[in-house]
């Protein structure tokens, strides 16, 4: 069984340009696609294991990076896109001719509101944020991939240079846990 994790995790993963001033995302139509404009680049750009992020087809994984929500802008043909799942925290857009998610935004009170998720594969432009680790890994096996095949997996992103994590990296995770405690006053807010 080959095992496909993602088109973009190819030895080597491209360093992206910390300089990269943004571009271009399009879904797959070939008339009429919808298109998004970022003016800037990507950050936590990540491999992930979830159900909901939209994966190009055979792949295991998705890449998906977050950028600064007003940085984001539907430049053609927003009447195409529809929400996936209105119930879901981020509200992934997709394009209703293709299926592609062009991107996700957080409408509720939540540590990542403000940031909308996209995936840079959609962009033709070179320099974006290389993918930095794997997350929710585990979660591919809730799809059907065969537990017993995890290490295989494991093994090939720790290959790449990927930290693999059944969450999100820790950093984040941090992120969340103080977002939490602020609100709960168990801890001042950060500046």
């Amino acid at each position: 069984m080959a095992i496909l994790l993602h088109p973009l995790l190819g030895k080597p993963i491209q360093k992206g340009n910390p300089n990269f001033p943004g571009g271009t995302l399009k879904c797959h139509c070939t008339t009429n696609p919808v298109t998004v404009t970022l003016t800037s680049n990507v950050a936590h750009n990540h491999a992930c294991g979830c159900s909901k992020c939209w994966k190009p087809g055979g792949a295991l994984f998705s890449v998906v990076g977050v950028v600064p929500r007003e940085k984001v802008e539907v430049s053609s043909h927003a009447e195409k896109l529809a929400i996936v799942d209105e119930a879901a925290v981020i509200q992934r857009h997709a394009c209703t001719a293709c299926g592609v998610h062009l991107f996700g935004r957080i409408e509720k009170d939540h540590p990542f509101k403000g940031l909308d998720f996209v995936h840079v594969e959609l962009s033709d432009e070179k320099g974006w944020q290389e993918v930095q680790f794997a997350g929710f890994v585990s979660s591919i096996i809730e799809q059907g991939f065969p537990p017993q095949k995890m290490e295989v997996v494991r093994g090939r992103l720790h290959e790449l240079g990927l930290e693999t994590f059944d969450v999100l990296a820790p950093g984040l995770m941090d992120a969340i846990a103080a977002w939490t405690a602020e609100r709960e006053g168990k801890l001042k807010a950060s500046l």
